[in-house]
């Protein structure tokens, strides 16, 4: 099974969620729910270089995938899925990245 960390409110995150709906194959993990979702969330990404780019452009770095193998993954992509978004649709105040 594949997990997916990510926000409702994140428009990447909303275009996954729409492709994997009612998919066995993955497991949603909504990292806004509960803080123990968010902290779980939060180790993955302070211990996984994956995220280093993220970081260094103030970039959360969702929605993100942990394969069946264990590799973690910002890349819908290699989850099988597809990243296009609405055009202009972001988290961030400037328009870019979430």
């Amino acid at each position: 099974m594949i997990k997916i960390y990510g926000m409702k409110t994140c428009p990447h995150c909303q275009t996954v969620y729409q492709q994997v709906k009612d998919n066995s194959r993955y497991e949603v993990i909504e990292i806004g729910e509960h803080v123990r979702l968010l902290k779980e969330f939060l180790r993955l990404r302070d211990n996984s270089p994956v995220f280093d780019e993220a970081k260094q452009k103030g970039y959360a770095g969702i929605p993100c995938f942990v394969l069946e193998d264990g590799t973690v993954t910002l890349t819908p992509e290699d989850a099988g899925l597809r990243s296009d978004i609405a055009e202009g649709a972001s988290c961030n105040i400037d328009g870019t990245g979430c």
